[in-house]
């Protein structure tokens, strides 16, 4: 089985090169290639901007009768994408550069004027030379001064740089890290110190406030907390019942005492033998006494139960 990819071919003993007919091609033959703008131009038909590297399907032939220093010189015709009118540009050996022909014109470059103008100059300067040896020595203090300036220049370039290469700026960030610390603890104390000053002044508030309700008789209210038990509401401070006896003796009057208690009841006094004469009167006396009713009687007995009830609270 032959290979896909046929690498190398079979030549018969007696093969001659030179009996292969050779094809006469026309030496101004053209081929196809594709290449791009090597610099700007602009059309001369539309006025359309081609600009350096758009890409073209372009003819390609040899110049006759052109060459430099043995290289041939080769010509290029393309199409403008807008109006397709042909334009032509040919390679320039001598410059290494393309030259316009027809068609369209090329865009200013100041690079390659300066170029020019620069090769100018020195050609002039070398046919002075050539023929001045004074112009030669001019020429070459000019240049020493020339040199001296550039190399001031670059001193002058390298202090500068040695003065920044000499900021550490580790250094500065750490500073600067430094004093936003310093200036954040300033902050939180006086901070502190606000809160403080504002803590003291509510304290003395207070503490005046608390004066001023301890100056002032303020009545006690009973703590519901206190009670844990069931049994405690029976173990009240009986002085809670005053106010209640106050309005009752307000309404009733106070009998509680017992020189009030002695003008309503009498003590009985012993029956006096009937022999003496004079227990007629102390009879009459009693008599009177005993006759009060009944009623009057057991008043006076629940007013001293009342009274002494009150003594006891």
């Amino acid at each position: 089985m032959s290979e896909r990819k046929v690498l190398n071919k079979y030549y018969p003993p007696d093969f001659d090169p030179a009996k292969i007919p050779k094809l006469r091609l026309p030496k101004d033959r053209q081929y196809v290639v594709r290449l791009m703008a090597p610099f700007n131009m602009r059309c001369r038909t539309c006025g359309e901007y081609i600009y350096k590297g758009r890409k073209f399907n372009a003819r390609k032939e040899t110049v006759q009768n052109e060459s430099y220093l043995g290289l041939p010189i080769f010509r290029f015709y393309i199409k403008c994408p807008r109006c397709l009118a042909e334009i032509t540009f040919k390679t320039d050996p001598q410059n290494t550069d393309y030259a316009m022909e027809h068609g369209a014109t090329r865009n200013f470059q100041a690079e390659k004027l300066l170029e020019e103008e620069e090769r100018r100059m020195q050609k002039e300067r070398e046919e002075e030379e050539l023929n001045n040896p004074m112009k030669v020595l001019e020429n070459r203090t000019k240049d020493s001064k020339l040199e001296m300036e550039v190399l001031e220049n670059l001193q002058e370039l390298k202090e500068l740089n040695q003065r920044q290469a000499n900021v550490d700026f580790e250094a500065m960030l750490k500073q600067h890290k430094e004093l936003e610390e310093e200036q954040r603890r300033k902050e939180q104390e006086e901070d502190e110190q606000e809160m403080k000053a504002m803590l003291e002044q509510a304290q003395n508030r207070r503490l005046l406030v608390d004066s001023d309700s301890d100056e002032e008789p303020a009545k006690r209210r009973p703590n519901p907390t206190t009670q844990t038990k069931p049994t405690d509401i029976l173990q009240k401070d009986p002085r809670s019942k005053r106010p209640r006896m106050e309005r009752r003796e307000h309404s009733m009057g106070k009998l509680s005492t017992k020189a009030q208690l002695a003008g309503l009841v009498a003590r009985r006094k012993q029956k006096p033998d009937p022999a003496l004469g004079k227990g007629m009167e102390t009879r009459g006396t009693t008599a009177t006494t005993g006759s009060l009713p009944a009623a009057a009687a057991a008043a006076t007995a629940s007013l001293g139960l009342l009274g002494a009830y009150s003594d006891s609270d």
